[in-house]
């Protein structure tokens, strides 16, 4: 770990070093990232609610999907970007150190433009939480940080397998974007309003159900079901198979030059 916070060090003094760009990158992210929250506020200016759910509940769930996957692309861009590492041969050198290979991977490459979006949805969340008046409890504190921590997990597990795919492909192909971008913008909203098919995909496939949809509904008091408030739990078993396929494909590998 300590090699790891001195590598983000080093990325982020590398990043600094043009200061002007990095200053207009940060700043146009909080562009593009407001254009996804006016889309939510656009829609409810027409409609109460979806489904039962209201501006805020949604903006809610907005924030916990935004924050999980921001976390990811400043902390976790080396698994993002691991098809690099394939086809420029550097995975060699990976698998030459005695290091953790994932926390290698991991400090590979970071991103600390997008920490404004981790910044706006962590402000997004307070004001949702402030509007929906919640009547606290430790379990809600509980289930509530739980949401975000598991929100950070689901797209560390899908990182991985995008990860995986490429000692397959050799370069990472744009079908994961699908369950990355796509899933993202899809799992921003509560999966309860979509048909049951969506439902049963990103329960039982990509659980992000279990992200900020079941404990969701224990947070805001639709659902007095106390186990919901721990469902995130299960993205931590998740993870797990997620870890084991990528070493698999590292045993798999026979070096850039095979």
């Amino acid at each position: 770990m300590k090699y790891y916070i001195n590598a983000l060090g080093m990325h982020l003094k590398s990043e600094l070093e043009y200061r002007t760009s990095f200053i207009f990158s940060f700043f146009s992210q909080i562009i593009v990232f407001f254009s996804y929250y006016f889309v939510i506020i656009s829609l409810f200016s027409k409609f109460d609610n979806i489904k039962g759910f209201t501006m805020y509940e949604v903006l809610l769930c907005f924030a916990v999907i935004q924050f999980g996957f921001a976390f990811n692309e400043v902390f976790a861009r080396g698994l993002d970007k691991f098809d690099s590492l394939i086809v420029h041969g550097t995975f060699d050198r990976v698998l030459l150190r005695p290091r953790n290979i994932i926390i290698q991977v991991l400090y590979n490459e970071s991103d600390f433009v997008k920490s404004s979006r981790l910044i706006q949805s962590i402000i997004i969340l307070i004001i949702a939480v402030i509007k929906l008046k919640i009547k606290w409890s430790i379990l809600k504190i509980i289930c509530l940080l739980l949401m975000l921590i598991s929100a950070v997990v689901i797209f560390f597990s899908i990182f991985l397998l995008a990860a995986s795919y490429c000692f397959i492909t050799v370069q990472g192909l744009e079908v994961r974007s699908v369950f990355t971008d796509g899933g993202k913008h899809m799992a921003q909203y509560p999966i309860g309003i979509f048909n049951k098919g969506f439902i049963f995909f990103f329960t039982f496939i990509i659980p992000y159900a279990f992200v900020n949809y079941y404990p969701l509904l224990y947070f805001i008091g639709k659902s007095n079901k106390v186990y919901y408030a721990f469902s995130p739990l299960l993205l931590f078993i998740y993870v797990i198979p997620c870890i084991l396929i990528f070493y698999l494909g590292v045993k798999k590998y026979e070096s850039a030059g095979s």
